[in-house]
């Protein structure tokens, strides 16, 4: 399995990754974020995102699951698909909210807190662990299918040191 590790200084070393991540995205990429509350995942997506060409606000979808994005990446029209399953009680709530539809070879679907969502949510290309360290994150990538481990290749990131 193909993996990236480094520690993240600050905010705007997440927001580097970030954007390390946006010019790697791809249709159909599906990625996984693990990490505790404040780990940074929702400020990760958020800086994928504006680097990717999103130039509204992008909100957490705690309350509402998911939130849909309009991309263009190499000139192709993308919907990238926020979620964010914490507020689930089951599984079912994914299959009846019609999410599992979303995960397609058109769409990006990044997921915050996929644990709710097993064992029926689609298995991801890129896992992405967060952990606090110290004032900073400490940060793994696992490319767990090819497209994944061709995100990983091309990803050019060197956190501050």
């Amino acid at each position: 399995m193909q993996h990236f590790k480094a520690h993240l200084h600050d905010e705007s070393a997440t927001t580097a990754l970030g954007g390390a991540l946006a010019r790697v995205l791809a249709p159909g990429l599906v990625i996984h974020l693990h990490g505790d509350l404040g780990a940074g995942k929702t400020a990760l997506t958020r800086a994928l995102l504006h680097a990717a060409g999103h130039t509204g606000k992008v909100k957490s979808p705690t309350y509402t699951l998911a939130e849909p994005y309009q991309l263009v990446l190499a000139g192709e029209a993308v919907q990238l698909i926020h979620f964010d399953l914490y507020r689930m009680a089951s599984a079912e709530e994914f299959l009846d909210a019609g999410f599992r539809e979303e995960f397609n070879s058109h769409n990006i679907c990044v997921v915050e807190w996929p644990e709710k969502g097993a064992p029926v949510l689609p298995p991801p290309d890129l896992n992405v662990f967060l952990h606090v360290a110290g004032l900073g994150r400490d940060v793994e990538l696992q490319a767990l299918s090819d497209q994944g481990s061709l995100c990983l290749d091309r990803l050019t990131f060197a956190p501050n040191l």
